[in-house]
């Protein structure tokens, strides 16, 4: 694998104007928007509900920035890109670890700006160890996010993969409880939501502001673990039966 393709990869990224939008500015604005003006700023314990929004935020923006990789993905495979780089010495596996790889960097802007902007406009305060805990946690739960975007992006087309890539976030964001609150979902859908990957990415990391929720740090792993495996599986046999009607 390439150094310089995986930095090719993160340059082209970030000259997508869609995807610093969605991935990055969205985040931190819709963050913004639910601490200030959903919630009351006076009200004892505001502190604590902005901590659990900016969890929610941080994972909405990694997970669209690990997906954001099936686009190009898919956009290389209509391209005939693929096909290319089989005749240079970049394998397969160097091929899909290079796309992994920048999708997991891509994901850092949101992850780091939205606690950036939670401590310095609503008062966010966590001690060194908590802040370790909920950026590397969700950061490393990332991985899977990147897998599917990769598997999605075997299937897709260059003009079919932003709606679904658009479709699978939000509704993974609304079934995982990072639009409305786990604790108030009725419980078929919390039921619902529990077999979403988006659900353990921030159990992962709420456990650190809240102490409403009782999964360990261990399951919710575990859990993203095996999404991980079934994702990567899934889209390495993808990846080599397209591979092999070339």
């Amino acid at each position: 694998m390439s150094t310089t393709y995986v930095r090719m990869e993160i340059f082209r990224t970030f000259r997508n104007t869609r995807f610093v939008l969605f991935a990055i500015a969205f985040p931190v604005l819709l963050f913004l928007l639910q601490a200030t003006v959903f919630v009351n700023t006076d009200a004892p314990g505001h502190a604590q509900v902005a901590a659990v929004l900016m969890v929610n935020m941080m994972a909405f923006g990694t997970i669209s920035g690990a997906m954001s990789v099936g686009g190009r993905l898919a956009f290389e495979r209509a391209a005939g890109w693929q096909r290319q780089l089989r005749l240079t010495p970049l394998s397969g596996p160097g091929y899909l670890t290079g796309k992994a790889i920048s999708g997991m960097l891509v994901t850092l802007p949101p992850l780091l700006l939205v606690p950036l902007v939670a401590v310095l406009f609503e008062g966010v305060s966590i001690d060194a160890g908590g802040w370790l805990h909920i950026v590397l946690g969700i950061w490393l739960g990332a991985i899977p996010f990147v897998l599917l975007g990769l598997l999605l992006g075997q299937f897709g087309t260059a003009d079919s993969m932003q709606p679904v890539n658009m479709v699978v976030t939000m509704g993974m964001g609304f079934l995982g409880g990072l639009w409305i609150p786990i604790e108030s979902m009725p419980g078929w859908l919390h039921t619902v939501s529990q077999a979403m990957p988006s659900y353990w990415l921030i159990q992962i990391a709420r456990p650190v502001v809240t102490s409403e929720l009782t999964t360990g740090f261990g399951t919710a792993a575990g859990v993203l673990a095996i999404f991980g495996l079934v994702f990567g599986v899934a889209m390495i046999r993808r990846y080599r039966k397209d591979s092999a009607r070339v």
